[in-house]
């Protein structure tokens, strides 16, 4: 199986071979996201808005290809619903300062 990054960063994948590193394509999949109102609250006198996130296009996402899964943020895979060759990193792993050096699964 061929996996193609197309997130910013590299992703360390850990498993129980030690770690393979896959880096950013030098493409990155993105998803249009804009804050549509649903309605507000009121916090200590404040009237703060409630919003939903409406989805629009994704760009710079290839088309299907046969035996290719590509790495996308877990935003793109919810902009495209219908794409079941997208994946984003899942089990994460921190290191002590709580910062994400990898993960061990991907999900969709």
């Amino acid at each position: 199986m061929k996996l193609i990054n197309l997130t910013p960063h590299e992703v360390n994948l850990i498993h129980e071979a030690g770690i393979t590193t896959i880096p950013a394509s030098g493409v990155v999949a993105r998803a249009a996201a804009t804050p549509t109102p649903v309605g507000t609250i009121e916090v200590d006198g404040a009237e703060i808005p409630l919003v939903t996130t409406v989805y629009g296009a994704v760009e710079n996402l290839p088309e299907p290809s046969a035996d290719t899964l590509f790495i996308v943020s877990a935003l793109t895979i919810q902009a495209a619903p219908d794409r079941l060759d997208l994946f984003s990193p899942a089990d994460l792993v921190r290191d002590e300062a709580g910062n994400i050096i990898g993960c061990r699964a991907f999900t969709r």
